[in-house]
Formats: C-alpha cells, sequence, structure tokens
C-alpha cells in the first residue's frame, strides 16, 4: 500500500525512479514477473539500500525474499512520476534543437505530445515541421488556451531566452525546460529544469580524466 509524502523529494532521486521505470519496462516486456532490489540496483549503476530507500518515500513495495511484481512498479512508478496522463508540449525556437526534439519519438511513448513549434524569424514561420507548420511566437499568448499547454521547451539563443520565456510565462505555462545557456529569473510558481549540455560534457570530462582513479 502507497503512502503519500509530503517530504520535498530530491532531483536525483526523481532521476534514480525514471531510471528504474525504464530498466523495469525492458524486463518486463520479456517476461520478468519479479525483480530484486538488487537486479534493479545494477541495471540503475546504484545500491539495494539506495534503491529500498528511493521506492520507500511512496510507499510499502514487493516482499522481503520474493522482490518486486514488475507489473505493479511499473504502474506505480509511472503514477509518481506523472506519466498516467499525457501532457501537451510546445516548442520555442526552431533551431536545430528545436527540429531534433520536434522529431524526436520518445515524447509520445512517455506521453509528452508537442502541440505546436515556435519562432520568431519570418524565414522559419510557416515551414513544417514534422507535420507542425511553425508559428509567430507573437500567437503563443492567444494560442495556448485552445493548445492547452502544460509545458514549453525553450531552445532558443542565450541572448533571447529571458525575454521570450516571460512570454512563455504570460501566456499561462508554469513548466519549461530550458535549454539556453542561461538561468532565467522567473515567479516562483514556474518550475524550470535547465538542459546544460557544457557543464554535462565537462561532468564526463571529468570522469574520463579521473577514471583510474576510481
Amino acid at each position: 500500500m502507497a503512502r503519500a509524502t509530503n517530504r520535498r523529494i530530491a532531483d536525483s532521486t526523481v532521476r534514480r525512479l525514471s531510471l528504474y521505470l525504464r530498466y523495469l519496462e525492458e524486463v518486463g516486456g520479456r517476461g520478468l514477473a519479479t525483480i530484486s532490489s538488487e537486479t534493479l540496483a545494477k541495471l540503475g549503476g546504484t545500491t539495494s539500500a539506495q534503491v529500498r530507500k528511493d521506492l520507500s518515500f511512496f510507499g510499502s513495495f514487493g516482499k522481503r525474499g520474493l522482490g518486486y511484481p514488475v507489473p505493479e512498479l511499473v504502474s506505480r512508478l509511472r503514477e509518481i512520476l506523472g506519466l498516467g496522463r499525457e501532457w501537451q508540449v510546445v516548442i520555442v525556437g526552431a533551431g536545430k534543437i528545436g527540429s531534433a526534439l520536434a522529431q524526436y519519438s520518445g515524447f509520445r511513448h512517455r506521453g509528452f505530445r508537442v502541440v505546436a513549434v515556435y519562432d520568431n524569424n519570418p524565414a522559419k514561420i510557416g515551414t513544417q515541421w514534422d507535420g507542425h507548420s511553425v508559428r509567430d511566437i507573437a500567437q503563443l499568448v492567444s494560442d495556448v488556451t485552445s493548445l492547452r499547454a502544460d509545458i514549453a521547451v525553450l531552445a532558443v539563443p542565450g541572448a533571447a531566452a529571458q525575454e521570450t520565456a516571460e512570454v512563455i510565462v504570460r501566456a499561462g505555462i508554469h513548466g519549461i525546460l530550458n535549454f539556453a545557456p542561461i538561468q532565467l529569473r522567473l515567479p516562483e510558481d514556474v518550475i524550470v529544469r535547465a538542459v546544460n549540455m557544457a557543464a554535462e560534457l565537462e561532468v564526463l570530462s571529468y570522469a574520463l580524466a579521473h577514471r583510474a582513479e576510481r
């Protein structure tokens, strides 16, 4: 039986839950009915104690000695991660990153549906992107009600990011995935997740440089 929690769950925990879900879906697709915390830990690159701790925030799962029932745990993790519904996504920025994201089929599989693409470049407005006609960013505020957008992917140059993010917030969207290389200054009720590719490469560089010490 799962229990509710009012505790703030760390981002690192949420990321691990996402990893667990992917591995569980993979092994479940191969017909595996149960899985131990030890096996799930190996797949997720962590420890069995960490797996049990991560899941304990949300209730009691599985039975000692028997492991976790895979279908049930998949269902609960999808519920915990908010994947029990479809999220409407707009992409703001019709450049190379935006183009790649618009064509990424994995979004729909995970419950994220791209409903529109926006840009402010007249040369791009009206062009076709994977079934979407690129719209003028000036339309965003008036479009959001009909699109019922929940999330905006911000893929514009850094110099334009703050102003564009403010337009997104005025449109009533409170979830932003930010690919621009700046820290946005937005109201506290707006949830921003930053994707800093340079920082990720630096983490990878550090790991490679120090791999002999591990």
